[in-house]
């Protein structure tokens, strides 16, 4: 057992931030929560996803007894981050509750002060009102509730798309929480209590709607989620505010969206999976012509993101991946410990299966 895994003093809140090659947002993000008293936040867990911009180096100048850095060798995603940071916040400080937040996004001034100013069940997650900095609702951060739990929500949806399940713009001006199935992990607050029903997140969904899919596992264990407009988070993503793009890029990210949208439909949806998956499957195929030279590299990566999302398979090694999207051909690899994770680019907003939230 490592130092850092070694259990300090109980915590109320510790805080996990995942990080990969944005500096400049990280000494954002951990200014605004080092701000917070010693008393209301006792801890940051931030994980390094082997960035290369001098992101090491800063946090190991950093002289603050609170900030606990874990790097990882690999870029171990998303999804993979959060599994590492909640793993060792938990060992390391059994805390009443952890909240999750990419390295782009922060709490607002009192956020958390907020968060502890009304008693908080510990079987209910609690989700923030995410805005851009500029005070815009943040569109991706935007809760819903699961139209296939709910006929009035899935008839809405046909009509209205995606504003007939995800929550009302008017429930930010609300005076209480409302109940919610599916959120980010952008001020997603998560009790011990809960994540000792429902587990840790999977990291080997890599990118893409894990935070979608972990929300919805939360459901159905029992546990609840609100979404609280008094607990304000602010996401500088404004720079890819537009994240439905019709052509992916890297290609690589083909693999990840898919198989992660049909894992959470699946989730979602049940027995109208089925039909679901028809339907997904020949959208998904009629846009390979999208793709130019890059059709048949397309493709290969469709097919086996089919394959493995029917099979909520999420251990194929991310070095298969890329090897596909070069046109490479790699036979399939063991895997062990965190193999199937390995190096990317920086990470983009999903352009999801109606992803992140």
């Amino acid at each position: 057992m490592s130092a850092q895994d070694t259990p300090g003093p109980a915590a109320r809140l510790v805080a996990v931030v995942v990080t990969h090659n944005r500096l400049d947002k990280l000494k954002q993000t951990l200014a605004r929560l080092l701000e917070a008293p010693a008393g209301v936040l006792s801890a940051v867990v931030v994980v390094d996803n082997a960035s290369t911009d001098g992101t090491a180096d800063w946090l190991a100048a950093r002289g603050d007894a609170r900030l606990i850095v874990r790097r990882s060798e690999h870029n171990l995603g998303g999804a993979g981050g959060f599994e590492t940071g909640l793993r060792l916040a938990a060992a390391r400080f059994d805390p009443d509750w952890m909240v999750v937040m990419d390295d782009d996004a922060h709490p607002a001034p009192g956020a958390l002060e907020a968060f502890f100013a009304v008693p908080r069940p510990d079987d209910v997650a609690c989700a923030a009102a995410v805005y851009f900095p500029d005070g815009r609702i943040c569109e991706m951060n935007r809760p819903s509730v699961n139209p296939f739990w709910n006929l009035r929500v899935f008839l809405r949806t046909l009509v209205r798309g995606r504003d007939g399940y995800h929550i009302d713009y008017g429930d930010y001006d609300a005076d209480a929480p409302r109940p919610i199935d599916l959120t980010s992990f952008v001020g997603l607050f998560l009790s011990r209590r809960i994540v000792c029903a429902a587990g840790f997140p999977d990291g080997g969904l890599f990118l893409y709607g894990d935070d979608v899919i972990y929300t919805l596992s939360l459901r159905r264990h029992g546990l609840k989620i609100v979404f609280d407009p008094s607990v304000r988070f602010e996401h500088d993503c404004s720079t890819f505010e537009n994240d439905r793009k019709r052509v992916f890029r890297p290609l690589w990210k083909v693999y990840y969206t898919y198989r992660n949208g049909l894992i959470m439909y699946h989730k979602a949806a049940g027995v109208l999976f089925w039909p679901l998956l028809v339907l997904l499957a020949v959208k998904w195929r009629l846009a390979a012509g999208r793709y130019g030279a890059d059709k048949a590299r397309y493709l290969r990566l469709y097919r086996r993101a089919v394959r493995d999302g029917v099979r909520s398979r999420t251990d194929r090694p991310h070095s298969e991946i890329l090897a596909l999207a070069k046109g490479e051909t790699l036979l399939a690899e063991p895997v062990t410990g965190s193999e199937y994770r390995g190096d990317t680019g920086p990470e983009e907003p999903a352009p999801s299966p109606e992803g992140r939230g």
